[in-house]
């Protein structure tokens, strides 16, 4: 039987610990709809120490096992597409379940020859899981269309991946919308179709993984900016400059307050201010959710994020002063037995599409 007409999908999923996530996110691959299309698995582990390796070949996939030096995203998506024989490459991370439907929506789309890059709707899988999930949910939110990047989930042609050299492995964030600022360069277009893609574990339940992951993201901002400060597209220049004023009013703000109880009048107006400033905020992102007691806690973290993403910006350009690298920025362990039973039951009770709204 020949498949001439039938384009190959070359499923590469990435991680390192994951655990049961793997596990579910592998079934998810496996169970996809296959109309049109087929499908081989790709699982690239980095070093993994909970045999996650020997999980992924349990459950059908081909499994690449890399050792790098300085880990990141990077050099597991390259190994996984390199040794992809598929005509497109979808890129999943290991924490992330996959739509049933979105590989055949995918395709459709990237028909058109100029589209190089397909993303759909990522969102978590269990919102309830801690309040810095609840929030950072509504990060994934994005209008579809064509766009500038994607993000860790998407589906890409291998011949444009090619073209470009695939991911910067030199760095440890931020590296598919420098890919995708690479591709558009070509004249290559990203597009964001309103299709679900997948649910996330992010798996963030404390204060000190938020900062952390706020922290990588200023790096990756720095990092990028400085990349294409002077060409004629400079991805991420503007938010970084603006992240500088941002940040520092915002870790200024405790001692204008303080100085300004000399006068009560002032600190009303900068608390009137302040409250102003939020709500302005929540009502910007009120497409978003129809929640405003979420739009309104969002509102809150997009301010106070500037901080720890002023802080990675600063750390970048100190290590680039030093002559030095850093290595990867991990802010999720392993998910425990009680948080994955926990996120089942949730998912068995509310069905499949419900994170999507």
């Amino acid at each position: 039987m020949t498949h001439v007409n039938t384009p190959l999908v070359s499923a590469v999923i990435i991680g390192r610990n994951e655990g049961q996530r793997l596990v579910e996110c592998l079934r998810s691959v496996n169970g996809v709809r296959q109309d049109g299309f087929r499908l081989e698995t790709i699982y690239v582990d980095s070093d993994s120490t909970d045999d996650s390796p020997g999980r992924a070949r349990t459950l059908g996939a081909r499994v690449i096992e890399v050792r790098p030096e300085r880990p990141c995203a990077a050099v597991g998506r390259n190994a996984g597409w390199r040794a992809a024989r598929g005509e497109y490459v979808l890129f999943l991370d290991g924490d992330t379940i996959l739509q049933p439907d979105f590989i055949r929506q995918a395709l459709k789309a990237i028909s058109a020859p100029e589209i190089a890059v397909v993303w759909g709707h990522r969102r978590e899988q269990a919102p309830e899981q801690s309040l810095y999930v609840r929030v950072l949910d509504l990060d994934w939110v994005y209008p579809p269309g064509e766009s500038e990047f994607c993000g860790g989930d998407a589906l890409m042609r291998h011949v444009v991946l090619e073209q470009v050299g695939g991911f910067d492995d030199t760095l440890i964030a931020g590296e598919e919308p420098e890919l995708c600022r690479r591709m558009r360069a070509l004249g290559h277009k990203i597009l964001h179709i309103d299709t679900p893609m997948t649910t996330h574990d992010l798996a963030v339940t404390s204060f000190d993984a938020y900062w952390r992951r706020a922290f990588r993201a200023g790096h990756a901002y720095a990092e990028v900016a400085a990349r294409f400060r002077h060409s004629n597209d400079p991805l991420w220049l503007a938010d970084s400059r603006r992240n500088l004023l941002r940040g520092t009013a915002l870790l200024c703000a405790p001692l204008v307050m303080v100085w300004s109880m000399a006068w009560p009048w002032l600190t009303a107006v900068l608390l009137s201010g302040g409250v102003a400033l939020l709500a302005r905020t929540a009502r910007r992102c009120a497409w978003k959710t129809p929640n405003p007691a979420t739009r309104l806690l969002y509102a809150a973290h997009s301010h106070l994020q500037q901080v720890p993403i002023l802080l990675g910006q600063l750390a970048w350009r100190i290590d680039v002063w030093r002559g030095r690298r850093r290595g990867l920025i991990e802010y999720k362990g392993a998910p425990t037995a009680d948080i994955v039973a926990g996120r089942m039951a949730t998912q068995a009770k509310a069905g499949p599409d419900n994170p999507f709204g």
